[in-house]
């Protein structure tokens, strides 16, 4: 069973690390040290939940299509978006009312891992 979780895993991974090299080689010099590792941190945390988000993957085509799983891996998106996307746009522009959408994206991730752990309490069903 093809889980679309490990592809978008993949993709997101993939972006991580793209974003990840063009703040160490594109912005070094550019932006202030402060910012630079704030950007690092969006880049950190975003490979962190692409790993997630392929994990989740893994667990849908062992688990079955689990509610619990599924909304974890749409929870892990919103936060790569909200909490990694909002610390490269404050990086990028200095829009610093930005940080105030950041801990909502932390909170999806903490929700997700939340569902994940939850999930893995139970039984494993039979397939």
């Amino acid at each position: 069973m093809f889980s679309k979780y490990t592809a978008f895993g993949a993709i997101y991974a993939m972006l991580a690390v793209m974003i990840g090299a063009f703040g160490a080689h594109g912005l070094e010099g550019r932006v202030e040290e402060s910012l630079l590792a704030t950007f690092e941190t969006g880049a950190r945390y975003h490979m962190y939940h692409a790993l997630g988000l392929i994990l989740i993957g893994i667990l849908l085509e062992r688990r079955g299509n689990s509610r619990r799983l599924l909304w974890a891996g749409r929870l892990m998106q919103i936060g790569i978006i909200l909490f990694s996307g909002s610390l490269y746009v404050l990086t990028l522009s200095g829009i610093t009312k930005l940080g105030a959408v950041t801990p909502l994206g932390g909170v999806a991730f903490i929700v997700g891992w939340c569902l994940i752990a939850v999930e893995m309490m139970k039984p494993n069903k039979i397939k």
